[in-house]
């Protein structure tokens, strides 16, 4: 069922329309057989590319769409109903954007960012490892500087697009403490760099996630990104953006959820009625419209406020916590209505309750999206 939605102009409503025809056309026909082989569509993210959806929050002269995060958003959450890894790829990419675009040199900016907004190169984001997960200042992997530019020696893990992305955004030590990690953007063919075999994990199988191995492979000087020793506030400032990405590919990944339950509802009977006339059903359907209707709000409204320069961290946690909590009921919601059925292969329901539960867990737990709240509040 379409989103009935609230945007700010007619560009805005041209730009959903033509997300829902390419999103109908080219991910929902395809999204099913690359899921259950576990594929990877070659070309398609080229295809967005083109057609300007993954570089839609960025400005128009560095070849993006120059789209307020309210409508980038919204883009994310109807390519997410049609194929949930899609849009986090999709997202992980803005994502692997924001270093360059904020912290980059003009110099650098003139010779990536044009390509990775237009889709030419792909971009993944490297932060994590196998020890250092939410906690980020425990970073092992390190770039010795020297004179041929950086040594880099370590592990990264769960790398969205691994393997595949043209560059990499990574984060490694070159110093001691939170102030001794630097950002780097590193190409996929460095000397030294490997990529190990994709995760089997629960879902979003289309898209490979892997760890990286750095094997003393040397980065040259001119891809750090910033200065020395400013890579975590680069990080945590792209993860708050990357949270409200999570939080709407979740609604998206939830919408479709509940159209799938109301359908079935609607045609299955029993006793004589459809299940949908039977109250305790009806209401069960309520809450979880209630909650897909409260999850879009909340990353609209933290949406807005990054639009409007307001400050918005804990905002988009908030956001992330909620639409990612929403999606894990209303899938495991919508499983229970199909009953048995919902069970079983033949219905989509049932991955659509393996991939919403990622989404608790990346860009941050919502552990930690309780901390991020709860520090907020302490703050005053």
């Amino acid at each position: 069922m379409a989103v009935d939605r609230l945007l700010p102009n007619d560009e805005a409503r041209d730009l959903i329309a033509l997300t829902r025809d390419i999103a109908d056309k080219r991910l929902a026909p395809i999204a099913d057989a690359h899921e259950k082989a576990e594929t990877y569509p070659d070309g398609l993210f080229a295809e967005l590319g083109e057609a300007g959806l993954l570089g839609l929050p960025y400005p128009v002269e560095w070849d993006g769409g120059g789209q307020p995060y309210e409508v980038y958003l919204q883009v994310l959450e109807e390519l997410a109903a049609r194929w949930a890894a899609v849009a986090v790829a999709t997202s992980v990419h803005g994502l692997a954007c924001h270093p360059l675009f904020n912290f980059g040199t003009e110099e650098q900016k003139q010779r990536w960012l044009p390509d990775l907004l237009n889709g030419k190169l792909i971009g993944a984001y490297s932060l994590s490892e196998p020890q250092a997960g939410s906690d980020a200042a425990a970073l092992n992997c390190r770039a010795r500087a020297a004179d041929d530019g950086y040594h880099v020696t370590g592990t990264k893990a769960w790398i969205t697009h691994g393997g595949i992305a043209d560059v990499y955004n990574l984060f490694a030590r070159t110093g001691e403490g939170s102030k001794g990690i630097s950002c780097f953007l590193v190409a996929r063919d460095t000397d030294g760099l490997t990529f190990g075999k994709p995760e089997e994990k629960m879902g979003l199988h289309a898209v490979p996630t892997t760890a990286a191995t750095y094997d003393d492979a040397v980065v040259d000087a001119d891809r750090l990104i910033g200065a020395e020793g400013q890579g975590l506030p680069i990080a945590f400032s792209a993860l708050d953006s990357g949270r409200l990405g999570i939080a709407a590919c979740a609604t998206g990944l939830a919408q479709s959820a509940l159209d799938a339950a109301v359908e079935y509802a609607q045609e299955r009977t029993t006793f004589g009625r459809k299940i949908i006339d039977h109250q305790g059903l009806g209401f069960f359907l309520a809450d979880m419209a209630a909650a897909v209707d409260s999850a879009r709000a909340t990353y609209l409204d933290a949406a807005r406020r990054r639009d409007a320069g307001q400050p918005y961290s804990r905002a988009a946690a908030t956001a992330k916590l909620i639409a990612t909590d929403a999606a894990m009921k209303v899938t495991t919601d919508a499983v229970q209505v199909l009953g048995g059925n919902g069970y079983t292969r033949d219905f989509r329901v049932e991955r659509y309750m393996r991939e919403a539960k990622i989404t608790q867990i990346f860009e941050g737990t919502n552990q930690i999206q309780r901390l991020v709240i709860s520090r907020a509040l302490a703050a005053g």
